[in-house]
């Protein structure tokens, strides 16, 4: 009884042709639209936030109010290209030009006292 079920299952490619360029493709598809998807929604907008902020850490000056990475919020003094001085209230704190989060918005150079400007 089960021997002719055995004989009958057979191996997977007994009597069919070999396996195609197109079968192949058909095995990989479901990895390759995978890839895919995670490149637009994970990879891709990861890159334009890193490029975004090399931009903005490039085209920091002085008197611009910023959001260090820690939460400090001061204004930019002095900036050299991989430190930056901050004031924070009554105190002045040399930073990393790299621990920047962010500028803070509507509150640019404007109120620079006018000994200040250069």
């Amino acid at each position: 009884m089960f021997e002719s079920i055995a004989f009958a299952m057979g191996t997977p490619q007994a009597g069919a042709a070999p396996a195609s360029g197109t079968d192949m493709l058909m095995q990989f598809l479901p990895l390759i639209l995978m890839f895919v998807i995670f490149w637009f929604l994970l990879i891709r907008p990861q890159q334009k936030r890193a490029k975004a902020h090399k931009q903005m850490l490039a085209e920091l000056k002085r008197g611009d109010h910023v959001l260090t990475s820690s939460g400090l919020i001061g204004r930019i003094l002095e900036i050299d290209n991989e430190e930056v001085m901050l004031e924070c209230g009554d105190a002045k704190l040399r930073i990393s030009r790299a621990a920047i989060g962010g500028l803070l918005p509507g509150r640019g150079g404007k109120d620079l006292k006018p000994e200040e400007k250069k």
